[in-house]
């Protein structure tokens, strides 16, 4: 093939619900007013804890705008699932408003509490669930002050001993610790490498670093908005330390793994890895994790580092990756 032509016809796939097409079925009922579909892809989901997080996680996003959970509830005021998603939107909600305010407007506190109250109703609700969990970690974030360090900790202690590694979950604390919320780097960095270092083999907490990183980068870029100065970050992403924690990732997770295919609710980990390995000249680990990938992508974390479509494609071709 000329080289002019190199996988000019490729395009990277950035379907929101990450191949989850049982989702992406039950998201439409939603805007037609339709809970059943909820229902019933909650209820298969059962206890599977990455893709029932996964789905809960997208559909509240979708509820978030619409009254489709509350029309759940009012039909089925028992269901836990219900109260599940419930939590789950009201945090999307508080979230929502939150963006809308602009970082750094404190928002309605009491629209923080009723979603802090939907999480510990569906936790009671769902006491085997840490979905819940992650939802109530989550919405501390928004608080101005945070919440205290015994509430934070107690509630990391439920959401752990029922998901011990659960990315998401970790997630809500590293964004938590990082200083764009309530925390420094280096506490960020620290709650990263300690939860990666008891993973076992072939469990993604590994990649949490990666996610610190990009997390270091977005708050430098905010810090930077409107000034016209270098941010910096010189070898942010490739100096020693980044591509030894890209290798280190590699192989603690990927190289760890049975499993051959990528679930929906671990695409965008490893579009993280993808991203962080591009840029720390890993070109052998990128390669192996665009193979893996095919064209799976997620906006994330690429759109913090310019056009997502672009960059995939860009790199991709770069480290090169064929068919």
């Amino acid at each position: 093939m000329p080289r002019g032509n190199f996988r000019r016809d490729f395009t990277p796939d950035f379907d929101p619900d990450c191949g989850d097409a049982p989702l992406t079925c039950a998201r439409q009922d939603i805007v037609i007013g339709r809970w059943q579909g909820l229902r019933d892809l909650l209820r298969t989901t059962g206890p599977d804890w990455l893709a029932r997080g996964h789905r809960v996680r997208l559909l509240a996003q979708a509820c978030a705008g619409s009254s489709t959970v509350e029309s759940w509830l009012a039909a089925e005021p028992h269901s836990g699932d219900a109260q599940v998603l419930r939590a789950a939107t009201e945090t999307a909600r508080a979230f929502n408003v939150a963006i809308t305010a602009g970082r750094g407007v404190p928002i309605d506190q009491q629209r923080i509490d009723t979603a802090v109250l939907s999480c510990l109703r569906a936790a009671d609700s769902c006491p085997e669930d840490p979905t819940p969990w992650i939802s109530l970690i989550s919405v501390a974030r928004l608080y101005p002050q945070g919440v205290r360090r015994q509430e934070l900790g107690r509630w990391w202690d439920e959401l752990h001993g029922r998901d011990p590694y659960s990315v998401e979950g970790h997630l809500q604390v590293l964004h938590y610790y990082s200083s764009r919320w309530h925390g420094t780097h280096g506490l960020m960095y620290d709650f990263a490498r300690d939860a990666a270092g008891v993973a076992p083999s072939g469990c993604p907490l590994p990649v949490l670093v990666q996610y610190a990183r990009v997390e270091e980068f977005r708050y430098a870029l905010d810090a930077a908005k409107g000034q016209h100065a270098s941010m910096g970050l010189g070898q942010h992403w490739n100096s020693d330390g980044a591509v030894s924690d890209v290798r280190r990732t590699w192989e603690r997770w990927i190289m760890g793994r049975t499993e051959s295919g990528v679930a929906p609710g671990e695409l965008r980990d490893v579009n993280y890895l993808a991203h962080a390995a591009c840029h720390a000249g890993a070109h052998d680990i990128a390669s192996a994790l665009f193979r893996m990938l095919g064209q799976r992508a997620t906006r994330a974390p690429w759109a913090y580092t310019g056009d997502p479509e672009k960059q995939f494609v860009k790199w991709r071709k770069d480290v090169g990756v064929r068919g």
